[in-house]
């Protein structure tokens, strides 16, 4: 699905005569870690029953190094997908 996204993404980027894909693609698929970090207030806040300082530094700690996990992991499957793509793409370009 990242890599979907991230190729659909690219190609608008593309087709607008925008051609600095590079960071964009990496933030494209990063961007489900973003969410996950989001959710995790939503979680703490609604649905748990913790309570403490100790166990909110912990829990908000050990998230924001899962969700960067996830941002790093889904960027570069959205990086590579994206790169494989635009070559691909600028390999069928004739050019006379």
């Amino acid at each position: 699905v990242t890599s979907f996204i991230t190729v659909a993404l690219t190609y608008f980027q593309l087709a607008s005569e925008d051609h600095r894909w590079w960071w964009r693609s990496l933030f494209y698929g990063g961007s489900t870690g973003i969410f996950v970090y989001a959710y995790c207030f939503f979680y703490y806040y609604q649905r748990s029953d913790m309570s403490g300082m100790l166990q909110t530094c912990f829990f908000f700690g050990y998230m924001l190094i899962v969700s960067y996990a996830f941002f790093m992991l889904l960027g570069t499957v959205g990086f590579f997908s994206a790169l494989f793509f635009v070559r691909h793409i600028y390999k069928a370009i004739k050019a006379e």
